[in-house]
């Protein structure tokens, strides 16, 4: 399951850097199954958008995928390394 940088635009906005890094962060996050094993299922492309429509209103795509990145953080610990620095790069 990949999370489509086109809908990701459509929907959030941003440059294309901005939703290719979220994409590429979101695929990392599906690969590595951890949130799956945290929340007891896997993760959707359906969810993640959902998540994502969660944040502050106005956020870039990045903005709000290191919101939601900080949630997860605060819930379960370890999803530090997914979020995405102001450069661009991921700290994972």
């Amino acid at each position: 399951m990949d999370v489509d940088p086109t809908r990701l635009r459509r929907e959030f906005g941003g440059t294309d850097g901005e939703v290719r890094v979220v994409a590429r962060q979101a695929g990392d996050l599906l690969d590595s199954g951890r949130l799956g094993a945290d929340r007891g299922h896997e993760l959707t492309a359906k969810e993640i958008l959902s998540h994502l429509r969660d944040a502050p209103a106005g956020s870039s795509p990045v903005e709000r995928w290191n919101w939601w990145m900080g949630a997860l953080e605060i819930a379960y610990g370890g999803y530090e390394q997914f979020t995405i620095r102001a450069d661009g790069s991921v700290d994972g």
